[in-house]
């Protein structure tokens, strides 16, 4: 009888563990973006200057593209390419062959994950700290 109330107070310990873990992660993951110095103002001039922001859904990178502006990612030129098993034809047109890539009004491309600084210059932007 010690024997079964012994492995049901280890179960129910496991249980409220497992239950304290999920409740931290799920704390973490709510927490507001918190926007690096400049990203709001970059963000917004990438959109006044016509610059587009292609990228996948699944696509680390383009995650990570978007976490480096926290908050302001909201702003971003975004446009999603992933469509099923395959590509808009939007992304198509503008001549998208990997993700992430950027195109500026002159239609130039600047591709994979960039800095601030190189965003910056890329699209005429000034960078503000």
């Amino acid at each position: 009888m010690k024997d079964a109330q012994g492995s049901n107070k280890f179960l129910y310990g496991i249980i409220g563990l497992i239950v304290v873990v999920i409740g931290a992660l799920a704390f973490v993951r709510s927490r507001p973006k918190q926007t690096p110095p400049g990203a709001q103002q970059l963000a917004q001039c990438l959109v006044d200057k016509g610059v587009a922001f292609y990228g996948a859904s699944w696509c680390s990178h383009c995650k990570s593209q978007k976490e480096l502006f926290g908050g302001a990612a909201a702003t971003l030129p975004y446009i999603e390419c992933a469509i099923g098993n395959g590509q808009s034809q939007e992304c198509t047109d503008a001549g998208v062959e990997s993700y992430p890539t950027w195109v500026n009004a002159k239609k130039e491309k600047l591709l994979g994950e960039q800095s601030f600084a190189a965003l910056a210059e890329f699209s005429g932007c000034e960078l503000k700290p």
